[in-house]
């Protein structure tokens, strides 16, 4: 296994052109991060499609619900849905939403967040204190700018797998 700062905090996010190394911020934002790790050791990421993916802005994903290529897919409701855990409460913090940092997408309640995230192509921070941020890309945002863009895609990429570095095989 790879050398990282903190395995248990780090998710490997596995894209069609390589690996995405995702250091998690628990220390900003426990209960996302839990959840993040929790859905990832449940396989519940892998095969999520990135149904919304804005030019300059970022790539959204995580519609475990009825973004899953393998089960239950449906395009026209991705980005509706969330998993079968409750939503989670907002833990905004001063971290800015720079580029390549992960962000808690929700829907207009702030307390809404669930399942669904995006990471930020540029520096965005107009979203500021309004999104959760809970991680950032520490390496491999070459793959995360590679993603296809659309809302939604033609053709949407997938997370082909998502785990929890402390469980990867060595």
């Amino acid at each position: 296994m790879a050398d990282y700062k903190d395995p248990e905090n780090t998710i490997l996010m596995e894209l069609k052109g390589g690996t995405v190394v995702i250091e998690l911020l628990p220390e900003i934002a426990p209960e996302h991060c839990a959840r993040m790790k929790s859905l990832a050791r449940a396989g519940a990421y892998d095969n999520v499609v990135f149904h919304r993916v804005i030019d300059g802005f970022m790539a959204q994903t995580g519609d475990v619900a009825n973004g899953n290529t393998s089960k239950n897919f449906n395009m026209g409701r991705a980005g509706t849905g969330g998993s079968d855990m409750p939503d989670l409460p907002a833990e905004f913090s001063g971290i800015p939403h720079d580029r390549g940092t992960l962000g808690a997408a929700r829907s207009q309640n702030p307390n809404s967040a669930n399942s669904q995230f995006f990471i930020n192509f540029s520096d965005n921070h107009f979203l500021n204190r309004q999104y959760t941020v809970y991680g950032r890309v520490v390496s491999g945002m070459e793959h995360v700018d590679a993603i296809t863009r659309g809302e939604p895609p033609r053709e949407p990429d997938v997370m082909i797998s998502v785990k929890v570095a402390a469980d990867a095989a060595a």
